[in-house]
């Protein structure tokens, strides 16, 4: 599979920096993280399914690392960044092992079908 992505030569040379450039130390935050971690949960506050993501890791006894960025009311900027970049349109961002697997119902559903445990190992 492969999402449409504009191609950069669609891109007036004048303001390539600026796409280039825009609200990327949240994106090369969450890159670092999920390289470093095992499972990353990227949420943000007021939101109940980044916590109930966690919840179900913290019932399997899974070590995590959690991002947290803004709320409704603010930072929606730099959380369109990181849609933009991963191309998941929902909060949390769940990665496993590197991996994007979805939001809260999706790392759900792997726990409960024994794929979680899979990849782990």
């Amino acid at each position: 599979m492969s999402r449409p992505i504009l191609d950069e030569k669609y891109i007036h040379h004048a303001i390539r920096s600026m796409v280039e450039a825009n609200q990327q130390s949240i994106v090369q935050e969450v890159i670092a993280a999920v390289r470093d971690n095992d499972v990353v949960v990227v949420g943000m506050g007021f939101n109940p399914f980044p916590r109930q993501a966690c919840k179900a890791l913290e019932m399997i006894k899974q070590p995590y690392k959690y991002l947290e960025y803004g709320n409704y009311f603010n930072s929606w900027r730099k959380r369109n960044a990181l849609k933009m970049w991963s191309g998941w349109p929902t909060f949390p961002m769940v990665f496993v092992k590197g991996v994007l697997v979805g939001g809260a119902s999706d790392l759900k559903a792997m726990v409960a079908s024994g794929e979680f445990k899979k990849i782990m190992t």
